[in-house]
């Protein structure tokens, strides 16, 4: 396909993301009240250690979020939800991942399928009606697109998805299945390769009372422990038309309005949480060299030249990626026209957060120095959390990928010639 009806495909994609049933922008922002207490993140607070160090699902967070309405934040107001549009949805998770990181990542998986829904229906697309009033009556919907040997979620699949009578079947593994022991919808896709010179890749929803799958218990990971995204193996799992969300070309090609709008709930909500998760970070740094004394400095360690420009460091860092983030929420959430660049802001965005955040609190390990190594300050466990982002897609190579084709006109599925 040439890469100037590639970009046309985007380009399309972004205009329905423009346009709502009645011409306006998506949801405007609104006043609303945090279900985020205090008192709730001060108990997340002092959770999250014991959830890590024990590799424990964080189900008390887990049933406080749920009780306290906070994960039907995107539903629209006509299905009984506050409707809060994606710039409104990151800033609470920014909020939330500050005391509990592992915990917000946890639910961005539900909160993006919520958020896809929602936005698809304010544009006149009810397809996905039923998302919405699944998530209000209670149903937790996780992700399921990671495959190893994978490294291009969502637009390929080493899943096999093959028509049958009422639906499709699936057989595949999926990694880092989110929200294992609590989820009742799994997001996931797979391709169907019956006409293998028109691939397509079909998104489903698999409800957790189906056959055909297994959950193995594999999360003993580096960090973001809690999440507890165990992998989950399909063994013809069949699901029906009823739950078939989408039926798209493989690649960049089915980068449809739905496609795009999954890109823009994960990633930014990603982006979002390694962000709120630096700040907590640099807050901690800060604290620590305003009580640090040494033999050779008379006054704080807060006096300390090299101290000071460590932290300065991570001022500037934080500086750019907050902005940048709040930019292409609302850019997205209010409907501005990038057209085919959709694709590479979200993912320039994302990546320059997990990026930068990594920095951070890479520096602050720095200025906590030895102490900083030990379980009981706290801070080894944000070091773990935060590596992680660098490797949550879209990793490094698949953004500088998009982003790359994207300012060069290059078809995203173009494939490199050598010789």
């Amino acid at each position: 396909m040439a890469p100037a009806h590639k970009a046309t495909l985007v380009k399309k994609a972004a205009e329905r993301h423009l346009n709502s049933a009645n011409g306006k922008p998506a949801t405007p922002q609104h006043a609303f009240e945090s279900p985020l207490t205090e008192q709730m993140l001060t108990r997340f607070d002092s959770r999250a250690a014991i959830y890590d160090r024990e590799n424990r699902f964080f189900d008390q967070d887990f049933e406080e979020l749920r009780a306290a309405k906070y994960l039907v934040l995107p539903v629209p107001r006509e299905f009984g939800g506050p409707g809060l549009n994606l710039a409104e949805v990151c800033r609470e998770q920014r909020r939330l991942a500050y005391y509990a990181p592992a915990t917000a990542l946890a639910v961005n998986m539900h909160l993006y399928w919520v958020g896809v829904a929602a936005d698809l229906w304010r544009r006149g697309d009810s397809s996905l009606e039923w998302i919405l009033r699944d998530a209000a009556a209670g149903e937790i919907f996780a992700a399921g697109h990671a495959e190893s040997g994978n490294d291009i979620p969502v637009l390929f699949s080493s899943s096999k998805a093959e028509r049958v009578e009422g639906g499709y079947r699936f057989n595949g593994s999926k990694q880092f299945g989110s929200l294992t022991p609590v989820w009742t919808r799994l997001g996931l896709h797979g391709m169907d390769t019956s006409d293998p010179t028109q691939p397509k890749i079909v998104h489903a929803f698999l409800p957790r009372d189906s056959s055909g799958y297994i959950i193995k218990e594999t999360w003993d990971v580096l960090g973001m422990r809690a999440t507890r995204s165990d992998d989950t193996v399909l063994e013809n799992a069949f699901i029906p038309d009823r739950y078939i969300a989408r039926i798209v070309p493989a690649g960049g090609a089915g980068i449809d309005s739905f496609v795009l709008s999954i890109f823009a709930w994960a990633l930014l909500g990603f982006g979002n949480i390694y962000y709120g998760l630096a700040k907590r970070a640099l807050d901690k740094s800060i604290a620590a060299v305003k009580s640090k004394h040494s033999l050779a400095v008379s006054r704080s360690m807060a006096y300390h030249p090299e101290l000071q420009h460590a932290i300065a460091q991570m001022v500037i860092e934080m500086e750019s990626i907050g902005p940048h983030l709040e930019r292409i929420a609302e850019d997205w959430s209010s409907g501005v026209d990038h057209g085919a660049e959709w694709p590479a802001k979200i993912f320039a965005a994302k990546y320059k957060a997990v990026e930068g955040a990594w920095r951070v609190v890479d520096t602050g390990l720095d200025i906590a120095g030895g102490a900083g190594i030990f379980r009981s300050v706290g801070y080894e466990r944000l070091l773990r959390d935060a590596r992680l982002g660098r490797i949550h897609p879209a990793n490094s190579f698949l953004t500088h990928e998009v982003v790359a084709k994207t300012a060069l006109g290059i078809s995203l599925d173009e494939q490199p010639r050598w010789g």
